[in-house]
């Protein structure tokens, strides 16, 4: 599972480097956040539409929201911040989505709690920030567009195990085109846990469980 992540702030500078992604006139990047949790907005990435080249930084809603949905949001019961990898083609939820509207979600860790109920803040080795596996899905809602995302999941590696029995799809710079453009039949390979050796993972306060509480100090080790 990953239900909480955190993100430093990203320039666009940094964005334009990794995913080509050009700085909208006016608009600053997306602050920092340390403590992102299901149903609030987070940016994601994704292919620009109506036949426009590169890639684009949108806000969307964390909990995806499939295409056939057609009530109010109070309505949803169903939980859809995170799909299993292992069912994501079959799922009524998320197969539309993961054959035609994969994104990037970017993050800078993500937290997770092993028992008895001890939070781990979980990162990439040597790295700011990194990108993992979503899927996205515009639908219209009471008379509004609303953009949604969801996060994959797979197994854990040898340096989450220990922690929780699932974690995130992390996608390597290499593979980012790929994820948001190839035919869905060519990325099974890419739903796999990321090496053990890329991670770096440590205990932090109990804050982080009131998704009230903002600041830095939130990824700081217990």
């Amino acid at each position: 599972m990953c239900g909480r992540f955190y993100r430093h702030e990203i320039s666009w500078d940094e964005y334009h480097a990794s995913l080509s992604i050009i700085q909208p006139d006016g608009v600053e990047a997306p602050e920092a956040k340390y403590n992102v949790a299901p149903m609030s907005f987070a940016p994601i990435i994704k292919p620009r539409e109506h036949g426009q080249t590169g890639n684009e930084l949108i806000p969307a809603q964390w909990s995806l929201v499939p295409s056939w949905w057609r009530k109010p949001l109070s309505e949803k019961k169903f939980s859809t911040f995170n799909a299993r990898s292992e069912t994501v083609n079959e799922a009524n939820s998320f197969k539309g989505s993961f054959r035609h509207f994969r994104c990037l979600v970017p993050m800078s860790g993500y937290y997770e709690w092993s028992a008895p109920k001890v939070p781990f803040a979980i990162t990439m080795r040597n790295r700011r920030w990194f990108c993992v596996a979503g899927l996205w899905n515009r639908v219209m809602i009471e008379g509004s567009e609303l953009d949604t995302f969801t996060i994959l999941t797979t197994d854990p590696n040898d340096a989450t195990a220990g922690i929780h029995s699932r974690m995130p799809v992390i996608i390597y710079p290499e593979d980012y085109e790929r994820w948001m453009r190839a035919p869905y039949q060519e990325v099974f390979d890419l739903m796999k846990p990321c090496a053990a050796a890329d991670i770096d993972a440590w205990p932090v306060k109990p804050d982080v469980g009131n998704v009230r509480n903002q600041g830095p100090e939130l990824i700081e080790e217990a």
